[in-house]
Parts: structure tokens; C-alpha cells; sequence
């Protein structure tokens, strides 16, 4: 089983690879997501990492509140998505 890991405070120039690969020391990762802005493409400043369930815990402990590249990461949990209602937009 797999679990999903939220990384806040990413330095804007961070990679997937980059991400992925700084949990990867820690354990075995499915994937990692950085989520960009839609409109310019560029990074939001937090991602997901997908992770084993088993070695979620130790890789949260072992990254939150460390440094990358200047800054401090947050390293917790995700939680589920919620769902929103879908915005109207007036194209009149």
C-alpha cells in the first residue's frame, strides 16, 4: 500500500526528480508531483510524494522542517481531497 505525503515550503526551482529523490534516501517512492499554477506554469511552492505505507512515518519525521535549497520543508500527511463545488464563470 501506498500513502500520500504533502511537501510545503518547496523552493520555487525544485524538480520532481529533485523531490523524489530527497525521499528516496529515506525509503521507497512511488511517485512525486509538484503542483504549478495553471495559467504561467509555474511551481505553487508545494508537491506530493507518494510513498510505502510502512516508511511513512520515519520519512516524516526524518524531512519535516529540514532544508532544501534555503528553505524549510513541511512534511505531513496529505489529506483527502476536497471536493469544491466547480466555479461559474460569466462569459458574456
Amino acid at each position: 500500500m501506498s500513502k500520500t505525503l504533502y511537501v510545503g515550503n518547496l523552493p520555487w526551482s525544485t524538480t520532481e526528480e529533485e523531490l523524489k529523490n530527497i525521499f528516496a534516501s529515506h525509503g521507497t517512492v512511488y511517485s512525486a508531483r509538484i503542483i504549478s499554477d495553471r495559467n504561467t506554469g509555474r511551481s505553487k511552492g508545494f508537491g506530493f510524494v507518494e510513498v510505502d505505507e510502512s516508511e511513512a512515518e520515519k520519512m516524516i519525521s526524518a524531512l519535516n522542517n529540514t532544508e532544501v535549497k534555503g528553505r524549510r520543508i513541511i512534511v505531513n500527511e496529505a489529506k483527502p481531497r476536497e471536493e469544491r463545488p466547480r466555479e461559474r464563470r460569466n462569459r458574456g
